[in-house]
């Protein structure tokens, strides 16, 4: 795997030279299949039209460094990230910790297992809840299921009105439409490993 200094970075924009394009285009369909999300889905969430996910992804424009960021910061995952996904060759199948991209921002850092893969009916993530730390005000809808188990540490979770500390060895598993939120009232990090279904469209 490349460093980090040396990583390849995405072409200005050109809708005549699709080749760069086809590259970014496949990267960026992947890793919105790895949320289950539709290019509608991800155009509301970057604040972008779906005409410009769908000619990115189709390698009919190459956006320029701005434009791509913008739309990456609506999963959201670092440029670095992005561009070191492995999406050709053998389904890598052992992952080092290193190798595992973090998807999310903010105090809570989540790590995606098997990044590479295009078509996921399942995402698995690694993640770490500092002291405090919670998935914001607002309560989480989705699709799919939810479930995870505590590592270590303890975790708050909230599905519909109803509440629970989760401790090590505890674990959590609902559908994801039920609005729910996440928060480590501890004074210790809270490790934990979680998993999302993607519904089969």
């Amino acid at each position: 795997m490349a460093g980090r200094d040396s990583l390849p970075q995405p072409p200005e924009q050109s809708p005549g030279d699709t080749g760069a394009g086809d590259d970014v285009g496949v990267r960026l369909k992947a890793v919105r299949k790895l949320y289950g999300w539709s290019q509608r889905q991800l155009a509301g969430r970057a604040g972008v039209t779906n005409a410009t996910i769908s000619l990115i992804e189709q390698g009919r424009v190459s956006p320029s460094v701005g434009s791509l960021k913008k739309v990456l910061d609506g999963i959201p995952i670092s440029l670095s990230d992005f561009f070191t996904l492995q999406l050709d060759g053998n389904p890598q199948v052992f992952f080092r910790a290193k190798e595992m991209p973090r998807v999310g921002e903010g105090s809570i850092e989540q790590r995606l297992l098997a990044p590479d893969n295009e078509e996921p009916s399942l995402s698995l993530l690694y993640e770490t809840y500092p002291p405090g730390s919670d998935t914001g005000p607002e309560l989480l809808t989705g699709e799919g299921d939810v479930g995870g188990v505590v590592i270590s540490g303890r975790l708050e979770v909230t599905v519909a009105g109803e509440s629970a500390v989760l401790g090590p060895g505890d674990g959590y598993c609902f559908s994801s439409c039920r609005p729910h939120r996440f928060r480590n009232p501890g004074e210790v990090d809270c490790v934990l490993v979680s998993a999302k279904s993607h519904p089969i469209v």
